[in-house]
């Protein structure tokens, strides 16, 4: 049985929901699931944008076949060739034997990489700005390297004013009937879309960048990405918060504060430090456990607040693993332009403080307040009078 939505006159979406799977990439938690985009365009000439994951193949295959309605498939456009969307292309191309894919060079260099198949008699190669016109719609391409894999462009109807965006502007959960995001970008919805960026896209913030700079250019009235809802409102809004992102702006003067504590005294003197900043007037001060927090819920944070408070026990010599684990991301997704606190424990060869000053120095425009907070085994009387310093620090910065 097919599930489809007709989105205007001539397009369809005719992708769907995995709701079993557990972790997106088999890394990140996904509690309620995640969708995988795909579009139909029924014009003088059929358009497929992208095809699904191999979790849901039965659903799509019925959802094209269904909404052609004893067409042929004329092009198929491969706009990313990540597994979650071009797992179908064999079959695709199995069921409508003269379709034509359109990608460009690395997509498909890929797709004989993924499939045992040669694509070369049916490839329409395109570069930046190639247009392909079937009928009323003309579909311009725009190259969008590394955003998030090297081969990734982005496809723009002229005349609908769409802009299928592959990966960017792509968000966790699944859709739950209503395809359109709410007239209003809210709070839950953003922070699935900022966990989205954070740990799928976040590394890349320069090469999103260029991307941003040519969807300026454009007229978008309609934003398709390949999860996630469908955007007809507040793009302005969205876009907004690519260019904070992908700039490593913060979107606020905020406070994260995210700890590993082993016997709870590292986590004492966070919550203490964070009393203290309420009572200082900072009003947006949020504490993690490192232990019991995904680190992509930790990294998301992160690329939201302004200031970051990390506090760690020293393990085996080094830093207490999920803290380690979550700066060792820190770096890795590029993060910058963050003011840092540092709380350090130890009960002997205290070392946590040093190393993790050491991750964070390697980072591009991160300020380390000083003085760092070290504790001995247990949070004493006197060192109050440090917390304080730290405190008037993080909120001078702001």
């Amino acid at each position: 049985m097919y599930c489809t939505r007709k989105l205007t006159d001539d397009m369809f979406y005719v992708g769907g929901n995995d709701r079993r799977l557990a972790l997106f990439e088999n890394i990140y938690p996904l509690p309620l699931g995640v969708s995988y985009n795909s579009y139909l365009i029924l014009d003088e000439k059929t358009v497929l944008l992208d095809t699904a994951d191999e979790a849901i193949a039965t659903l799509f295959l019925e959802n094209v076949k269904t909404t052609l309605a004893g067409r042929s498939l004329d092009y198929l456009i491969v706009n990313h060739m990540e597994p979650d969307h071009a797992a179908c292309i064999a079959e695709i191309i199995a069921r409508y034997p003269e379709v034509t894919i359109v990608g460009n060079q690395k997509v498909m260099d890929m797709i004989k990489q993924f499939f045992n198949i040669d694509v070369i008699d049916r490839a329409m190669i395109v570069k930046e700005n190639d247009e392909l016109v079937t009928g009323v719609h003309t579909f311009k391409f725009f190259m969008a390297p590394m955003v998030h894999w090297p081969e990734v462009m982005v496809t723009y109807d002229q005349k609908d004013k769409i802009l299928y965006s592959a990966d960017a502007f792509g968000t966790f959960d699944p859709i739950d009937g209503d395809l359109y995001a709410q007239d209003k970008i809210t709070c839950e919805n953003l922070v699935e879309l900022r966990r989205y960026y954070a740990n799928i896209v976040g590394k890349y913030g320069p090469q999103v960048q260029m991307l941003l700079k040519k969807a300026a250019k454009l007229e978008i009235e309609m934003i398709c990405p390949l999860h996630g809802p469908v955007y007809k409102k507040n793009i302005d809004v969205l876009l907004e918060k690519y260019q904070k992102w992908s700039k490593y702006e913060p979107e606020n003067p905020s406070v994260m504060i995210v700890y590993g504590s082993v016997y709870n005294n590292t986590a004492k003197a966070c919550e203490i430090i964070a009393n203290e900043l309420a009572l200082a007037g900072v009003k947006d001060v949020r504490i993690y456990d490192s232990s019991k927090v995904d680190v992509s819920y930790l990294m998301a944070e992160a690329f939201r607040c302004s200031h970051i408070v990390l506090g760690a026990a020293t393990y085996n010599a080094g830093i207490f693993t999920p803290m380690e684990n979550f700066l060792h991301d820190l770096k890795a997704h590029n993060l910058q332009n963050r003011t840092v606190a540092i709380v350090e424990n130890g009960s002997w060869a205290l070392c946590a403080g040093d190393k993790m000053t050491e991750i964070v120095a390697s980072m591009k425009n991160m300020s380390i307040i000083e003085p760092r907070l070290t504790i001995k085994s247990a949070l004493k009387d006197e060192q109050m009078d440090t917390i304080q310093e730290i405190v008037a620090k993080i909120k001078e910065t702001m």
